[in-house]
């Protein structure tokens, strides 16, 4: 190590730190993450690189250390990232001991920021293999670092529509058909540009309404940034009016309802979330809105929208019930983006997601896939195939798809992890809960402190908190670990199986 801008201080005595501890010393005015694991000590970035979190409230599992918040993983040792989401390592600091007494020595540039960027090899102009990442979602983007990460220095090309991502050109047209035989992608404008390796990531758009007048103006749908202002600049001081009352249409309740004059949330279930979260905790998520002012029409379904000068003005409920409408959010899911793959021989499932196995392997060679356009083995809980649209398995298949395009054969072995913010407060999930039968309920949900954990066959298959942490990163890691959850190890007051990841 340079000591020219090296900084040694004595953090803490030996004795004082158990094994298995995560403790946050300061080094020079900077907090310090330092860890006693295997009775080894460790020293790395107190903050997660994903949104901050204090990483001594999160879960040690042998080397590996997972956020409290949203389950991404660093390793102690190095401070690399194994598991998503984020795109930053933590920097790593050198540890000794010497005469019972811990020492910590560091850059002052590692000390004053909070994340590293793993190393990445250049573009070398002379290798002409081509990676063709079709997509500019968080899945292209992890495939491409990861392919530069692991050494690879010919073509990244990258297509995508949208302007706010990494792209290969200032604005491509979207891809209208692939040719797997002659390994090319053919675009809108008559371009075309061949590959070696295809990775399509072209992820999911929203599912469009279908009734009258859902043509009308200040009827909108979210997707890009553009999207998100529009609708706020819409519905500030306005009558808005969310159809679909899952993730989407749940955040846009939330983050309007001290801006629009009223809300309205028409959803089919009869709770929010219902789908996924069941009845309990899209109840609780229901009352915190309610308390907000805003009003949810339940098990009740949009016939028509009804305008004037082609602006919406009211929606019209199959009851016959009218809701005052300046603005229309319509939320009610999404449609795989594969439309151009019709005429391929790639596999599609029956709602049009393409299946791929561990590897992110189609069933074309050299056709990779990733991300919420997927349908893949969900090895860890039963092995059923499923799409899953969240941030943080956009990433790992990006990572995993980049590792296999680079012929190094690793398979996806993640836990499925997500999280929704209403009025402040997150609501955290881990694992795959479809078709749970029953649950065990911790906490209190009425006091928004709550641990819940979904059953399936007599073991947790899914696991969901508010104001809990870091209990559903724990029981991810015991996930991970492939040890199964019973439901009468739920229902125990002895946690004590929660350590044995």
């Amino acid at each position: 190590m340079d000591t020219e801008d090296s900084i040694t201080e004595q953090v803490c005595q030996e004795s004082e730190v158990q094994d298995g501890e995560l403790r946050e010393v300061e080094v020079a005015g900077h907090k310090v993450l330092l860890v006693r694991s295997k009775m080894e000590f460790s020293a790395v970035g107190s903050k997660c690189t994903h949104a901050a979190a204090s990483l001594s409230k999160g879960v040690l599992a042998g080397n590996r250390l997972r956020c409290p918040w949203h389950g991404a993983c660093f390793n102690i040792r190095t401070g690399d990232i194994e598991e998503y989401p984020t795109l930053d390592c933590l920097p790593c600091f050198k540890v000794r001991v010497e005469d019972g007494k811990v020492f910590i020595t560091a850059k002052k540039k590692d000390l004053e920021s909070d994340r590293r960027l793993k190393a990445m090899s250049e573009r070398c102009r002379s290798n002409e293999n081509t990676m063709l990442l079709l997509g500019g979602g968080t899945a292209a983007l992890v495939c491409a670092e990861t392919l530069r990460q692991e050494g690879f220095t010919g073509r990244i090309i990258m297509v995508t529509k949208e302007k706010h991502v990494p792209y290969d050109r200032t604005q491509l047209s979207k891809v209208v058909s692939v040719d797997t035989q002659g390994q090319k992608a053919h675009f809108q404008d008559g371009a075309f540009q061949r590959y070696d390796q295809l990775l399509i990531a072209t992820g999911s758009s929203p599912r469009q309404l279908q009734c009258p007048g859902s043509d009308l103006e200040n009827v909108c749908s979210l997707q890009t940034p553009e999207d998100a202002k529009r609708i706020l600049h819409l519905a500030t001081g306005k009558r808005v009016v969310i159809l679909g009352a899952s993730f989407i249409g749940m955040e846009v309740a939330a983050f309007l309802s001290d801006k629009a004059s009223t809300i309205c949330v028409v959803g089919r279930g009869e709770f929010p979330f219902q789908a996924v979260l069941g009845p309990q905790v899209g109840g609780v998520a229901m009352k915190m809105l309610q308390n907000k002012r805003v009003k949810f029409y339940m098990k009740a379904e949009i016939s028509e929208l009804r305008g004037e000068n082609r602006k919406v003005t009211e929606a019209v409920l199959a009851s016959g019930e009218t809701l005052p409408a300046d603005v229309v959010v319509v939320g009610i899911g999404v449609t795989s983006n594969s439309g151009f793959l019709k005429d391929t021989s790639i596999a599609l499932d029956r709602r049009g997601a393409i299946l791929v196995d561990l590897f992110m392997q189609t069933n074309v060679p050299r056709v990779f896939a990733a991300g919420d356009v997927t349908s893949f083995p969900v090895t860890l809980f039963g092995g059923t195939t499923a799409t899953i649209r969240h941030w943080q398995m956009a990433q790992a298949h990006g990572h995993i798809a980049a590792l296999n395009m680079l012929k190094k054969q690793k398979a996806l072995h993640t836990v499925p992890f997500f999280w929704t913010s209403l009025l402040g407060k997150s609501i955290r999930y881990a694992g795959y809960g479809k078709g749970y039968t029953d649950t065990v309920v911790k906490g209190n949900l009425e006091q928004l402190k709550f641990l819940v954990f979904y059953i399936k066959d007599d073991y947790v298959i899914a696991v969901a908190s508010l104001n809990f942490d870091p209990m559903v990163s724990l029981v991810a890691e015991v996930m991970y670990s492939g040890r199964q959850i019973s439901k009468a190890e739920a229902q125990s007051s002895d946690i004590t199986w929660m350590k044995q990841a």
